[in-house]
């Protein structure tokens, strides 16, 4: 069977795959991963006609399938794919992962997967709330304390798994959650303009910057974390600068980063003001300054000031 699953929600696709893999019942040494950004089509149809040494049976996953998104861009072997889908292998499964909000339904190769496959949407829940109390399992926690964690930490299901992992750990003994442990254990989410926060960093206005990182700090928000989120913007902005020079639209260069419009469309704007150099040059300084925190050569409280300090 050949499966596509695309969504904003990296969460629920993973658990949709994990749930596959059981109802298949195949053994990781059966399964074999992709990236269409690294290997070709012809690549994955060689594995794909390839019988498994181990088993009848055997998945492979290939992630960043941009194919079946509205995307101009030149595809090697895209009708070896089409062809491959008309056919029905016994012995094969795959599983297209496309980490967008939408697919081209007009396209050819979306129809193809549609009538000879299964397609399954993974976007933002507008009710989360029975999605998250799953994730606790056999733990007892009522509705209004699920709302007290999504209310600190947001709708990202893959922030709150992560904090419910938290949880279920430090109520290992007693096996239910209050809105007290909420309050205790989690960690809220960012809300603070972080472009802003990255233009004060590049353009030298410390004072900003660092009333900004205080305020984070003060909502007790990791160092660590606070520099992945700038290193993750330098590199948007980099990345979508870029793409834009190369001719891609805004639309392109989301489906091409899996990234949501809107923050391309800030990254492009800032990304104007800024020669690569100077993105590359932070990017590299801040990945120094995560490895000097987490082998203990810096406080990681003061290394990110001392950073903004030093610009």
């Amino acid at each position: 069977m050949n499966y596509l699953l695309y969504g904003k929600e990296n969460y629920l696709i993973e658990n949709e795959i994990k749930n596959i893999i059981n109802k298949l019942d195949i053994e990781e040494i059966n399964i074999s991963k992709y990236d269409l950004e690294e290997n070709t089509i012809k690549e994955i149809l060689e594995d794909a006609n390839t019988i498994s040494l181990f088993s009848n049976n055997k998945l492979i996953i290939v992630d960043n399938a941009f194919i079946f998104s509205r995307i101009q861009k030149k595809i090697d072997d895209l009708n070896l794919l089409e062809e491959y889908l008309k056919t029905k292998n016994e012995n094969t499964n795959i599983i297209f992962i496309n980490k967008n909000e939408n697919i081209d339904s007009v396209k050819k190769i979306v129809k193809l997967i549609k009538e000879k496959g299964v397609v399954k949407e993974f976007n933002p829940l507008k009710n989360i709330n029975s999605t998250v109390e799953k994730m606790f399992d056999n733990y007892k926690i009522d509705y209004a304390t699920i709302n007290a964690l999504i209310n600190k930490v947001g709708n990202d299901l893959e922030l709150i798994y992560s904090e419910v992992e938290k949880l279920k750990l430090y109520k290992f003994t007693e096996k239910e959650i209050t809105i007290k442990d909420i309050e205790d254990v989690v960690s809220e989410n960012i809300n603070v303009d972080i472009f802003k926060f990255v233009d004060d960093i590049i353009n030298k206005n410390k004072k900003s910057a660092i009333k900004t990182y205080r305020e984070l700090l003060k909502l007790k928000e990791e160092p660590i974390k606070i520099i992945a989120l700038l290193a993750s913007k330098f590199r948007l902005m980099y990345q979508a600068s870029k793409l834009i020079k190369k001719g891609y639209t805004e639309d392109s260069i989301s489906e091409i980063l899996k990234v949501h419009k809107y923050p391309v469309h800030l990254a492009i704007i800032s990304g104007y003001k800024y020669n690569p150099t100077i993105l590359l040059k932070y990017l590299k300084d801040l990945a120094e300054l995560d490895i000097c925190i987490k082998t203990g050569e810096k406080n990681k409280e003061l290394a990110l000031e001392l950073f903004i300090l030093s610009l």
